[in-house]
């Protein structure tokens, strides 16, 4: 009897491990070797993980924190100058708030001789989207502006879109290495670039800065819509800061009248700026006759104490929250608290945020 029962237990092992290679199951002890914990263990630290907490951001917040974001962008932009609290605007600053209000009561003439839009950027941008034309034709469409050609071959070398370690020296060898696709969007670039003209040496600053945001958020937004919307989100990129272009020319005209001394420092002043110039953006666009698709995120936009719901004004706002944030941070100007409540409302970690500003740094 006793050897039945050895017999019988020892098949019951020869089973049992049968049954465990064939299902890969591991008793605790051979678990334990392989990973360090147990299967029980591993459980246990599941369920002990909890989630990364999440900033509950209530609307006063969004609302304030993104006032905030534009005005400390603006003391960026003018970083010579020092920042008042007062309430109190002086005669330049009064001056141009003046002529402010009159750019959004009459955009026309601002859109006129103030900041032209050049007349070409859209027809040369339909011909570049047309796959049925031919790719020496299209070369030969690109080198008959060769002041164009430049920016563009100076675009392809830049750090932020440097495929290779050979420069890049002809339309044709752009073609080859970034596609026509990204091509396309380099002619855009230099060709929305000639409506930041700051002639003076003193404001030229002021224009690289706006330049380098507007591009930052055109190939975010680039990035951030769906492929059927990324044409136009990279396009109203660009210009969706032409209301801050045009205001800082209103500017630029007012100094050359102004007592010297007097410099636009109040936070009143630039409060302004921050809430007008998005309005002057949206009626520029609806000046120069863009297409709907343009015109209607942009005023859009202008409302900004709300997220839009619409898709792609949605991008373009997220695109340059994050544009914002990234130019402040490289000079550690935004406080850690404000950015973790402004990286709650555009849905992005922290590590998300840091993996893009290194990319934006190449801008």
């Amino acid at each position: 009897m006793m050897g039945f029962n050895l017999i019988f237990i020892r098949l019951i092992i020869v089973v049992t491990s049968f049954f465990k290679k064939l299902f890969n199951i591991r008793d605790r002890n051979e678990q334990a070797k392989f990973t360090g914990h147990t299967a029980a263990e591993k459980r246990q630290h599941t369920i002990q993980k909890q989630p990364e907490p999440t900033i509950e951001v209530t609307p006063r917040q969004a609302v304030e924190s993104q006032l905030d974001l534009s005005a400390l962008f603006y003391s960026f932009l003018f970083a010579n100058y020092q920042t008042t609290t007062a309430g109190i605007a002086n005669n330049l600053e009064r001056s141009v708030m003046h002529n402010i209000e009159l750019a959004l009561s009459s955009p026309q003439d601002i859109a006129e001789n103030v900041l032209k839009l050049p007349s070409k950027i859209f027809e040369l941008d339909k011909k570049l989207a047309d796959d049925n034309i031919d790719t020496q034709e299209l070369i030969q469409l690109i080198e008959q502006d060769p002041l164009l050609c430049v920016e563009v071959l100076k675009l392809c070398n830049s750090p932020a879109f440097k495929r290779s370690e050979n420069e890049v020296t002809s339309i044709q060898q752009a073609l080859v290495q970034v596609g026509r696709v990204q091509l396309r969007q380099f002619i855009t670039t230099c060709l929305a670039r000639e409506l930041i003209d700051i002639k003076p040496i003193y404001f030229r600053r002021f224009g690289a800065e706006i330049w380098r945001h507007s591009m930052q958020v055109a190939f975010l937004a680039s990035e951030l819509a769906p492929s059927e919307q990324r044409d136009s989100a990279f396009l109203l990129g660009l210009l969706h800061d032409v209301g801050k272009i045009a205001i800082f020319k209103l500017l630029v005209d007012a100094f050359y009248q102004a007592e010297p001394g007097e410099q636009p420092k109040s936070a009143l002043f630039k409060q302004v700026m921050t809430t007008k110039s998005l309005t002057l953006s949206a009626l520029l666009a609806r000046c120069w006759k863009l297409p709907s698709h343009f015109e209607t995120p942009l005023s859009i936009l202008a409302n900004s104490n709300i997220k839009p719901d619409d898709d792609i004004a949605s991008v373009i706002w997220k695109a340059n929250i994050i544009s914002e944030c990234s130019m402040l941070h490289q000079l550690d100007k935004l406080p850690q608290p404000a950015l973790a409540v402004l990286l709650a409302q555009i849905e992005l970690t922290e590590e998300e945020f840091s993996e893009l500003h290194q990319k934006l740094l190449k801008f």
